[in-house]
Order: structure tokens, then C-alpha cells, then sequence
């Protein structure tokens, strides 16, 4: 059974503080989601190794209605979200509070932001594009995305965000409201409800790790 975000979870990002070889403190964030160890002999001795869940490959069509993948995010860290345009709920508040990020590294080249629709039927690219001017996004580092129902859903999975198309929820589709930090090796490190002030907040101070952990 996949094993959604939850608020427990997303109060996990808080960083770690950990012991650098020069006997100074530094702090790290948590590597969220599954993992399995595998072994292997170097030299005679056994060495195990900490496999990680990584966001797989995918690929959607963006506001401009250009292809976007995974590769377009190597070596960045990118901020991920899931959302509809006529979201009447927590949608606007999490983009809003999104947006703020934004506007703060605008320009910076380490850190994309992402941003999937969970609406396959209406927010075809040129709604993305109108919804993202209107937001206030007047750069490529922010991207919105569509793909067909079955990308969409599944790449949710992997972020570990629950998304459903449900006709007795707001606008007719369910959804959560986290802000999903993904790290260089497409980690995930944090999740922060894009809804509540403090963990917005704490996105921040996280991002600030993440960005010197290289």
C-alpha cells in the first residue's frame, strides 16, 4: 500500500543536527520515503549501501506546451506541487504561499519550482499559461504541467502526495496541500502543508540547508 504524506511527516523536515569531521555542528534535513540496503565486497570487506526513493523519470507538456522532464531538473533542487486552476479550496493559499518563494529566489539557477495539475479534462497549457501569469510568474523557473490522467496520478505517488478525482470534493477533484522539497539526486527532503504559515516558513529555513548542502 503506498504510504501517503502525512503531517507527521511533513514536521519531519525539520533539520537534523549532525557533526562535521571539523568537530563543528551542521545541520541536514531527512531523506523521506522508502528505503532498502544492498551489500557488496570492496577489498575483502563488506560494504552496505542505502538505497534512497527517488522521483523516476517522467515527462508532461508544460504552459507553453513544450515537453518537460525529469532531466530538466538535474542537479537543481525543485520545489513540487499538486493543484487545479479552478481549485475553489486550499489551492489558492498554497499557490499564493508558493509564490512567495518564488519571488524570493527568482533568478536563482540552483532551484526550479514544478507545479502539476491534477485537472487532465480542463487546465490544457494555454489555462496553465494564463493561470500563470496571473499568479505573478514571469520566468521559466516556475513551470505547470498536464499529461494524461494516468501520468498525473502516478508521478503524485511518487512525491507521496494523495491526489483523486472525486466528484463530491471542491471543484471535483481531492488533493493535499504539500509543498514537496526534492533535492539534487531527486530526494525527497521535506513536505510542508503550502496551507499553514509556519511550515512555509520552516520550507524556507530548509531551503537554505539543502541549497549549501552541495
Amino acid at each position: 500500500m503506498k504510504s501517503y504524506i502525512t503531517t507527521s511527516l511533513g514536521m519531519m523536515a525539520l533539520a537534523a543536527v549532525v557533526w562535521g569531521c571539523s568537530g563543528t555542528a551542521e545541520k541536514k534535513l531527512p531523506i523521506i520515503g522508502e528505503r532498502e540496503t544492498t551489500e557488496r565486497m570492496v577489498d575483502g570487506q563488506t560494504i552496505v549501501d542505502t538505497i534512497y526513493h527517488q522521483i523516476p523519470a517522467f515527462a508532461f507538456i508544460n504552459q507553453d506546451s513544450v515537453a518537460l522532464t525529469d532531466k530538466d531538473f538535474d542537479g537543481k533542487v525543485y520545489v513540487a506541487n499538486f493543484f487545479f486552476t479552478h481549485c475553489p479550496s486550499i489551492c489558492p493559499t498554497m499557490q499564493r504561499n508558493l509564490l512567495k518563494v518564488y519571488e524570493k529566489y527568482k533568478g536563482d539557477e540552483r532551484l526550479a519550482f514544478l507545479s502539476h495539475s491534477i485537472d487532465f479534462k480542463y487546465d490544457k497549457p494555454s489555462v496553465l499559461k494564463s493561470y500563470a501569469e496571473k499568479l505573478g510568474v514571469t520566468n521559466d523557473q516556475w513551470q505547470f504541467v498536464t499529461g494524461d490522467k494516468k501520468a498525473v496520478y502516478g508521478i503524485a505517488d511518487q512525491y507521496l502526495v494523495y491526489t483523486k478525482e472525486d466528484e463530491n470534493a471542491p471543484g471535483g477533484y481531492d488533493h493535499q496541500s504539500y509543498l514537496v522539497l526534492i533535492d539534487q539526486q531527486k530526494r525527497i527532503r521535506g513536505a510542508y502543508d503550502g496551507t499553514n504559515d509556519e511550515q512555509v516558513a520552516q520550507l524556507f529555513s530548509d531551503l537554505e540547508i539543502l541549497l549549501q548542502e552541495q
